[in-house]
């Protein structure tokens, strides 16, 4: 197998390089309602690529508004023939309205996307207009076209090609007869990724047809316009008042909200989307990054709250921190100018001081309810890496593929995943090096002597010849299951190649298979989860066999299994509702089970029970072996939670009920109740209840029961709280309990320090409550040295100005379980560890999304999960501007 491994290895150096991260910017996905500032609805932007709204009274040129790249400008051909007003243009006599040149990018865009909406506010003059009359119309004459917005008498008719009608379009969509009137009319035409079209007449659905195909035959050399077929002979009369075009199907409620919005859309759109990007993405991380840590809703130093537009705008003790339009008299410019500010840190950057001075002379626009700095931890823009499948993703990947466990042998040899940014699977600290190359090409060698090769090949081939037709059938079907996806043509030869080297050297088929699929375990493509990112910077649908992995991945850890493969083949995952359905089902499957308990497993860090080694002369009745029992209490507790009882997730705060061994019961205090490990119900014992009363969690506290650590996982891990690391000057060195000092003692010194206080107040004080928790989970009323504990304290939410009192740690764990603060830290938490990367701004509105949906459907683990992998974060694939076609 010598070959083999050489082959392996090149593919395996490749990968390497490939894993180097690439920094993509990219814009953000918005959905679901929006609002403007003064209350007026507003219109849905996401995906939108042409909006003409005829803001301008005269001149040739019909201006696209949309704000999305390159505009598409019409220019009126003989502009007599129209009236123009401002907000309205009435086509008086035939012309046409076009692009001067053909529009190529909204052809690319629209194959990419496989959905579309086509939108226009209009007039008809009449209801005798034929052909059909062109009111807007992507085409080269009156027989080819990529889509067609026309009046048919007293109907509107659309026309859409796809692979599967004519290049014409056929057959169409149309209203009912009579459904066109000569007045003002909001007429809207969706059409889905699964062929499902829609069209709404003011709000209100009228006709859906299912018209099959994808949108990849679109034509890159058609004219978009208006009033005419581009080669003429379909004139159309009437008067404009808005026309849209988005690259995905807006949802009925969304139409109805443009329907609401009416024809007055904001006369400068792209304007007012870049400046709320603008602030979203630059100004507010700028803010976040400089000026929270002082001026936030809890701090508010110099009564300067810059957390919140209201609060930001009434300014503070000194005056007016901001005045729209002009930095001069804005105090927050005047201050960080001369360096006044921030004080004792980092000065603002040349280029920070400008984009400052811009955003206030721009207008100063604010577009979100609230800075959350935890939005911006990890910056802005969305990153893309090639992920490398975890060990545990390795293992079921090999186990699901060719049924063999390969479990024990690559915990030993592939090196441990490190942690970081709370879980292991974070993609950009997924490397590969030597070792990794060297253990593969052992698990391979390993893998295939296990297998019986020749039943496996003949899943996919019952023919066993060395003949070119014969191998490349083979190795395309057996390619296409182990690396899930189709092989491209280049891939079949170089397998083909380990084939033709083995007989050309006398061996058997059974010797070349076995080479071959040596070798399939040790490419990228079974190694790496290799996607498909060439584009337009933008975000686009996933592939059939990208969303096929996707999916099995985040639900399973593993593989597409043979119905999802199945459904890729067929053309299912580009219907929603199909999707769906493939969700619920694998939802089902016990690995989806296994998988989640490896996101608490990460989540909560429990692997560093495993190096747990209390102090002797502290503990000295320690049993080693009462961490293991903390590790699965805790996963035991959460898959009765989730999955038994189908509880909302916020549960897992205060569930009055655990699972222990005799040992750990003990150890707790418990009265055992029977061997092995057993439920028991702590509605009895109202200090226990929740994980945040479990051992595995406690003792994050160390020997001490350190407030300090404590706190920080509480406001890091259940309350996506922020506070900035210590100056390098402050001691950190812990500080031991004695006679008649405690640690909330030692921690209230801390508070009452104004040098320590304005950050340690934001997350010691939630440790208060666990004070009668030792540092090994063991619950007690005085501490060894005889100190009297409490459990009584305040706790302060992020983003909030006051704190919540709590007498006791029940108290506190009730108050933590009814927190939305803590249901959405669950959300962020599931969606990264489902992505493998940390979650940033361009993330945030689809993230609130997500959340929304899974607490309206009750806030389980199944449903969150569900929200996350039909959310545009799993559905599209951001894609590289500057990937080489």
């Amino acid at each position: 197998m010598r070959i083999v491994t050489l082959v392996a290895v090149i593919a395996i150096g490749f990968g390497v390089w490939a894993l180097i991260p690439k920094a993509r910017q990219l814009s953000p996905v918005a959905t679901g309602q929006e609002s403007t500032d003064d209350g007026q609805a507003s219109r849905a932007t996401a995906g939108l690529q042409v909006l003409y709204d005829f803001r301008a009274a005269s001149g040739p040129l019909v201006k696209d508004r949309s704000g999305n790249g390159k505009p598409i400008d019409l220019r009126i051909k003989n502009p007599r023939a129209v009236r123009r007003s401002a907000g309205a243009l009435e086509v008086r006599s035939p012309t046409v309205i076009q692009s001067d040149r053909s529009v190529g990018q909204l052809a690319t865009v629209m194959r990419r996307a496989a959905a579309i909406t086509v939108e226009a506010w209009v007039t008809p003059a009449n209801t005798k207009q034929e052909g059909p009359a062109r009111i807007l119309t992507f085409s080269s004459n009156s027989t080819n076209r990529n889509f067609t917005l026309g009046q048919e008498g007293g109907r509107f008719d659309v026309r859409l090609r796809t692979s599967k009608t004519s290049k014409n379009g056929l057959p169409s969509v149309e209203t009912p007869q009579r459904s066109l009137v000569p007045r003002l009319s909001h007429v809207v035409y969706t059409r889905d990724r699964g062929g499902r079209a829609k069209v709404f007449l003011n709000g209100t659905l009228v006709v859906e047809k299912k018209i099959a195909g994808e949108l990849t035959n679109w034509d890159a050399r058609f004219r978009l316009a208006l009033a005419d077929e581009v080669s003429g002979g379909r004139p159309w009369l009437g008067t404009y008042h808005l026309v849209a075009i988005y690259s995905r199907d807006l949802s009925a409620a969304e139409v109805r909200q443009n329907f609401r919005a009416g024809v007055r859309a904001p006369a400068t759109a792209g304007e007012t989307n870049q400046l709320a990007r603008q602030f979203e993405l630059q100004v507010a991380p700028l803010l976040s990054h400089h000026c929270l840590e002082c001026h936030d809703a809890a701090n508010r130093q110099g009564g300067l709250d810059l957390s919140t537009k209201l609060a930001a705008m009434a300014g503070g003790e000194s005056g007016k921190a901001i005045v729209a339009g002009k930095p001069s008299e804005s105090l927050l410019w005047v201050h960080v100018e001369s360096d006044e500010m921030p004080k004792q840190r980092d000065s603002l950057s040349s280029a920070e001081k400008k984009l400052l001075k811009d955003w206030l002379s721009s207008g100063a626009t604010w577009s979100l309810p609230r800075i959350d700095p935890a939005v911006y931890t990890h910056g802005v823009s969305r990153q893309q890496w090639i992920r490398r499948l975890t060990v545990d993703e390795y293992v079921e990947t090999v186990r699901s593929i060719v049924g063999v466990d390969i479990a024990s042998q690559a915990r030993k040899l592939l090196p441990r995943e490190v942690r970081a940014d709370g879980f292991t699977n974070t993609a950009y600290n997924l490397n590969v090096d030597l070792k990794h190359v060297e253990s593969y090409a052992k698990l391979a060698e390993m893998i295939v002597q296990r297998m019986d090769v020749l039943p496996f090949v003949a899943r996919f081939s019952k023919r066993q010849k060395f003949t070119d037709k014969d191998m490349e059938d083979v190795i395309s079907k057996m390619g296409k299951w182990m690396l899930r996806g189709p092989l491209e043509e280049h891939e079949i030869i170089a397998y083909r190649g380990i084939s033709t080297t083995v007989a050309g050297g006398g061996g058997d088929f059974q010797e070349a298979m076995s080479g071959i699929i040596e070798a399939m375990l040790q490419s990228p493509r079974f190694i790496y989860r290799i996607e498909n990112q060439r584009g337009d910077g933008g975000a686009w649908p996933a592939s059939p066999y990208e969303l096929a992995s996707r999916l099995s991945y985040i639900i399973w850890g593993g593989p597409p299994d043979q119905e999802l493969m199945q459904a890729a083949d067929d053309g299912q995952l580009a219907d929603q509702q199909q999707v769906a359905a493939h969700v619920t089902r694998m939802l089902k499957d016990p690995r989806a089970v296994t998988r989640s308990l490896q996101f608490v497993d990460q989540w909560l860090n429990l692997q560093q029970l495993a190096n747990l080694k209390p102090n002797a002369e502290t503990f000295p009745n320690w049993d080693p072996r009462l961490a293991d029992d903390m590790r699965e209490e805790t996963l035991a507790f959460f898959k009765e939670v989730a999955w038994t009882q189908d509880r909302p997730l916020a549960d897992l705060l205060n569930a009055q009920f655990t699972f222990v061994t005799p040992r750990l019961a003990k150890h707790y205090g418990f009265k055992t109740q029977g061997a092995g490990r057993q439920r028991y119900d702590l509605s009895a014992i109202p200090e226990r209840g929740g994980l945040l009363t479990q051992g595995s969690i406690l003792t994050v506290g160390g020997d001490e029961a350190s407030m300090v650590t404590r706190g920080l996982f509480i406001l890091h891990d259940l309350l996506r709280g922020v506070v900035k690391d210590p100056p390098p000057c402050v001691d950190t060195t812990p500080v031991s309990t004695r006679a008649g000092l405690t640690q909330r003692a030692i921690s209230e010194s801390r508070l009452a320090n104004q040098a320590c206080g304005g950050c340690h107040k934001k997350f010691e004080p939630l440790a208060f409550g666990l004070e009668q928790f030792d540092g090994l989970g063991a619950y007690q009323r005085k501490d060894r040295h005889g100190n009297q504990l409490r459990a009584d304290g305040k706790m302060l939410l992020p983003g909030e100005s006051q704190p919540v009192t709590y007498q006791s740690n029940a108290q506190l764990m009730k108050l933590l379980a009814n927190s939305d603060r803590v249901r959405l830290t669950l959300t962020w938490k599931l969606t990264q560890f489902a992505l493998g990367r940390p979650l940033g701004a361009a993330d945030a509105k689809i993230v609130d999304q997500i959340h929304r949906t899974a607490q309206g459907n009750g806030g389980t683990y199944r449903s969150l999960l569900t929200a996350i992998v039909m959310s545009d974060l799993v559905q599209l694939v951001q894609t590289d501007a500057n990937a080489e076609e």
